[in-house]
């Protein structure tokens, strides 16, 4: 099992609360090459088409893919998830999955330098970051999103590039 990731410590922007933190989250759930699988986070199944059909296998630059997560909204910290799920070998697993222990100093996971985010950008709780729960067939990640406008293009010449979104691993237990 990893240790959380650590969030971006430089210098903060003037204005702004660093560490940036969060009180409330989006999440999304993706299985790859399962039989069978059941994110259930919140109260809400979060992979309804993948409960009694198979998921696809990972392909290079699957997560590349994913946008921000749709259940939008969810309070710090709900109970873990319960994940059940059959691996592609048909061995059946069972897992907890605690969100709230993974992300227990509420810190948004991020790369952008202090410096680098503009002036009062975030001057109270930095908003909403997206949440990933992947099942790829006998190993669960979670990684977090978020979006963080940033000083400079991040694309020369294109003027809707001055944010970054990395999606950055906090956690990873393989069953």
């Amino acid at each position: 099992m990893s240790s959380p990731a650590q969030a971006a410590t430089s210098p903060p922007a003037a204005g702004n609360s660093v560490p940036l933190r969060f009180v409330q989250h989006n999440v999304d759930a993706h299985c790859y090459d399962t039989l069978t699988c059941s994110v259930v986070y919140a109260d809400d199944e979060l992979t309804r088409s993948h409960l009694d059909t198979p998921s696809p296998a990972a392909t290079d630059g699957h997560r590349d893919r994913w946008g921000f997560a749709s259940h939008i909204g969810v309070r710090n910290f709900p109970p873990p998830a319960q994940l059940r799920w059959t691996s592609k070998d048909g061995s059946q697993h069972q897992a907890e999955v605690d969100i709230g222990a993974i992300f227990a100093d509420q810190k948004v996971l991020h790369r952008v330098p202090g410096e680098e985010i503009p002036d009062g950008a975030f001057v109270g709780p930095a908003g909403e970051p997206s949440i990933f729960i992947e099942v790829d067939d006998r190993t669960v990640r979670v990684f977090m999103k978020m979006f963080i406008p940033t000083r400079s293009l991040q694309v020369a010449g294109n003027p809707d590039s001055d944010f970054r979104a990395d999606l950055i691993e906090a956690w990873h237990r393989t069953y």
